[in-house]
């Protein structure tokens, strides 16, 4: 069973910066695209950024590009979403998800992902 654990989140101020961690077991991880999502009270969950399981593809929303960074440590079974210039609207609560597919080297839809996190709370103040 593949388990999905999301750390990291906390209350910033607006401009500052956090690192989420996304730990995974269960599976084989390093063969798995990654992907963050948020979800915002009212508001539906939303793509924020993927990485094939090389790391040799990424995309972002538009809405964190420049700021956001995803990256993986294929050796710990760990995805990292790095936050900088947070602002009011990334305040959400953030989960990482795996697509299953070996080896996929594009970046699936949202609807294929199958394995979610719970999700850790990312506040921003203003």
């Amino acid at each position: 069973q593949v388990q999905l654990v999301e750390s990291g989140g906390g209350l910033v101020q607006a401009g500052g910066s956090l690192r989420l961690s996304c730990a995974v077991s269960g599976g084989t991880f390093s063969r798995y695209v990654m992907g963050w999502f948020r979800q915002a009270p009212g508001k539906e969950r939303e793509f924020v950024a993927a990485m094939t399981w090389s790391g040799g593809r990424t995309d972002y929303a538009d809405s964190v590009k420049g700021r956001f960074t995803i990256s993986r440590d294929n050796a710990k079974n760990t995805v990292y979403l790095q936050m900088n210039d947070l602002k009011a609207e990334d305040t959400a609560v953030y989960y990482c998800a795996a697509d299953g597919v070996e080896f996929r080297n594009t970046i699936p839809t949202p609807r294929d992902y199958i394995y979610w996190g719970q999700g850790t709370q990312v506040t921003v103040s203003s």
